[in-house]
């Protein structure tokens, strides 16, 4: 099996053999506070604990599967964006990550904007108060009916992905007696190091126009035409789980080439520049990702080195992250069901839960830690894969990971850094009900997204 199909950036390009995997760690008992949330902890029972509640309490409240996120972290973190980029740029959170009314309360009240891509994200949006203004509208097949309710609503930008929506936006904007404010995303020719679905800034893939032969350029002049358009700047995004900031350094000169192209041919430059998200995030002790300020204060100075020599005043900068913001701050908890050794291999660990509530190990060859949560151990370490209860031989949560020997059915493990996607990539494979959303703050805890029920499944089957 390659490693090549990992989405954490440079580090796992290389290609190594099928069970490669690290040394057992020091101390199994170990929470590494770059992977976990920041109050999580254990108790002087050697029970972890999160926001002031250990996890059996939470267990047995809530059940398990259960997503389990840290409140306080999740408005740290998004403050911490925020605060890095200042108030001469924007921060809009990439609500595909996770969303839910109660996060976009949080966004609102931290001061950021919000980036959906699909009408049910923007009615989510709509619904949690996030002001219409502040919201972005992404997607490459927008649907009219998608389109109409975010001129209607007033949404801040909508980033055109095509030719097509160029003219599609503009009829509808003009139809409904508004002029829509516009972003058109180009692709500009950086492959990040990164999964090859999830590497999103090349020309062959679906999102975006290419720089190339001009179609970008072409875009500018059509969208400049358009009474129901009001351009305001380019967008580009170079793919997903990005610890290195050179691949932005080489899109932000191409897309400034582009600022300084449209000012001399239509005598304008466009206030804006979006350079999307992607930043990575640990998921085992071995990432290492950037804190924001980092990274605000590297594509800062990109953008402003790029905009001098091409003698354009610098634009503002926007930026998206949602991974970085949302992804630490969540923990999935399990029930140990089923273990099963295999004699010079390793040991299968079953767990109530798997691809229907983590599929990102099976679609991207994705990493994660994992804890024994309801106690600690003194036993030797075990290799463990831990796994899914569904009928399918790639129901994998952790491929590779070490656990204590004595590891029993009944006992909790937790699977940290699965606030980003793991809820909002669920399914209901097997019948599987989705886990519910439990925020926990300061001895606090209340579900923000419950968990689906038989009821829910069958009042969708119309017989």
């Amino acid at each position: 099996m390659s490693r090549s199909a990992h989405p954490a950036g440079p580090r796992h390009a290389d290609v190594l053999p099928e069970g490669h995997y690290s040394a057992p760690p020091a101390d199994l008992n170990a929470l590494d506070p770059k992977v976990w949330a920041q109050t999580v902890t254990r108790d002087g029972h050697g029970v972890v604990t999160v926001g002031g509640i250990d996890v059996k309490t939470l267990a047995e409240q809530f059940g398990t599967p259960a997503y389990f996120l840290d409140e306080a972290d999740f408005r740290a973190r998004a403050r911490a964006w925020r605060t890095a980029f200042g108030p001469d740029a924007d921060v809009f959170y990439a609500g595909k990550a996770f969303l839910s009314r109660a996060v976009v309360r949080w966004l609102h009240e931290e001061g950021l904007n919000l980036d959906v891509c699909s009408g049910g994200e923007l009615a989510t949006a709509l619904a949690g108060g996030m002001p219409a203004e502040r919201i972005a509208f992404h997607g490459n097949n927008k649907s009219a009916e998608e389109i109409t309710k975010a001129v209607e609503s007033g949404v801040g930008r909508i980033v055109l992905d095509s030719f097509q929506e160029i003219v599609r936006v503009a009829h509808i904007a003009s139809s409904l007696g508004k002029r829509q404010r516009v972003q058109i995303r180009v692709t500009v020719g950086v492959e990040a190091h990164t999964h090859e679905f999830i590497a999103t800034a090349h020309e062959d893939q679906k999102f975006g126009i290419p720089l190339a032969d001009g179609q970008a350029a072409e875009a500018v002049r059509r969208a400049l035409q358009l009474d129901g358009l009001e351009l305001v700047g380019i967008h580009s995004h170079i793919g997903s789980q990005i610890f290195d900031t050179s691949g932005f350094e080489v899109a932000a000169h191409r897309v400034v080439g582009l600022l300084r192209d449209v000012r001399d041919e239509h005598g304008i430059e466009l206030p804006e520049i979006d350079l999307g998200g992607g930043l990575g995030i640990a998921y085992t002790s071995d990432d290492d990702p950037r804190e924001p300020h980092e990274i605000a204060k590297a594509l800062t100075e990109i953008v402003s080195r790029e905009c001098d020599a091409a003698r354009l005043r610098t634009p503002r900068i926007s930026v998206e992250p949602g991974r970085a913001i949302v992804g630490p701050t969540a923990f999935t908890l399990y029930e140990v069901g089923t273990i099963k050794p295999l004699e010079g291999l390793r040991t299968y660990v079953s767990v109530d839960g798997g691809m229907s509530d983590n599929i990102r190990t099976a679609l991207y060859d994705a990493e994660y830690s994992v804890a024994l949560a309801s106690r600690t151990s003194d036993a030797e370490p075990m290799l463990a894969r831990v796994v899914g209860k569904h009928c399918e031989s790639g129901d994998i949560v952790v491929k590779d990971a070490f656990l204590p020997a004595d590891l029993a059915p009944g006992d909790l493990i937790a699977v940290p850094a699965t606030g980003a996607y793991c809820r909002s990539m669920a399914s209901n494979y097997n019948h599987a009900l989705r886990p519910p959303v439990v925020a926990v703050n300061d001895g606090q805890a209340r579900v923000i997204v419950r968990r689906e029920t038989e009821e829910d499944l069958l009042r969708l089957d119309v017989g």
